[in-house]
């Protein structure tokens, strides 16, 4: 990678499905930056984050309500961990990965922020509970096509069921009612889809099923002290950079609900001339996204301290003298 002068860094964030027993711990264990941030959110969530990530259990890491916070505890640190020597121009999170740029920008506080997620997961397990739904993901099918499918499926009065993440030209996720999203894969088969992946999530998210917990997360995020990002935050409800702290409350809300444009958003990061794009979660979710655009600049993904000691070899390498 040949580049004169500092690199020009956009730096990405995953979001739930992204957990695993065991992250974080060697991280908190080698810089105290990353060891801090656990420590602030556990005492605000008023139990140890850090022993939740290393011992869980599994079935406990996975509910949302715990999922959540710990996986944007856990990115954050990660990002901690590399230290000032990180300066990157833009960022970008799927779902509420987000929020870990908002933070890390200083869009708002880290303490404000683990409040926020926590009343958004709480408040998107207690919809999950109310009203049993799922999601699959849809390989090999256009936009418009499975779109169709969806409207038609929710039309004929079969359930609810939506888009709900582009996370890939030929991989977009659907969301809502059991039957209506198992009803859409089948007509999705139908109609030329190559395959059918559900996934395992105790909820339907970004459907209107999660309706209730947009209104109870609402007056959480409004009351929130947000302020315009220090290094551009490109949103994932619309793919554009944020510019005003009006719409990013308005996004922050919205976000439960709405499609994940993640696809459109990874290529308004490439708009930015970037010289690396580094993943900062404890599984590569996002990485092998981005490295399949054309045109892509170099990926990492940093999910433990060997992760951050080989990004941290790298900016050393072209620091400027």
């Amino acid at each position: 990678m040949a580049v004169a002068g500092p690199l020009r860094i956009g730096v990405i964030f995953p979001g739930q499905g992204s957990q695993s027993v065991g992250m974080g711990g060697d991280i908190a264990a080698a810089y105290p930056a990353a060891a801090d941030l656990f420590a602030r959110a556990s005492r605000i969530l008023k139990y140890d984050v850090l022993q939740l990530t290393q011992e869980g259990p599994e079935e406990k890491l996975r509910e949302t309500r715990y999922s959540q916070p710990a996986i944007f505890v856990t990115n954050c640190a990660l990002y901690a961990a590399v230290g000032e020597a990180l300066r990157p121009v833009v960022g970008a999170g799927h779902s509420f990965g987000e929020l870990c740029s908002l933070t890390l920008a200083d869009g708002i506080d880290f303490e404000a922020a683990v409040g926020l997620v926590h009343q958004r997961a709480v408040a998107m397990q207690a919809a999950a509970d109310r009203a049993a739904g799922t999601m699959s993901a849809v390989l090999g099918l256009e936009p418009e096509s499975l779109r169709a499918i969806v409207e038609s499926v929710s039309r004929e009065g079969l359930g609810r069921v939506q888009l709900a993440n582009f996370n890939a030209p030929g991989q977009i996720v659907i969301s809502g009612d059991l039957s209506a999203v198992r009803v859409a894969g089948e007509r999705a088969i139908d109609a030329g889809a190559k395959r059918i992946i559900p996934l395992n999530v105790s909820g339907a998210w970004h459907s209107d099923l999660m309706l209730p917990a947009r209104e109870a997360f609402e007056p959480h995020v409004r009351s929130a002290p947000f302020r315009l990002p220090k290094f551009t935050v490109i949103s994932n409800v619309d793919a554009r950079p944020y510019r005003d702290v009006a719409t990013i409350v308005d996004h922050v809300v919205r976000s439960v609900t709405d499609e994940v444009l993640w696809h459109q958003t990874a290529l308004r990061l490439l708009e930015e001339r970037l010289d690396l794009i580094v993943e900062f979660g404890a599984s590569a979710v996002l990485t092998p996204l981005v490295k399949r655009l054309p045109g892509a600049p170099r990926t990492l993904h940093v999910g433990d301290a060997s992760g951050v000691k080989r990004l941290l070899a790298m900016l050393t390498q072209y620091a400027p003298a």
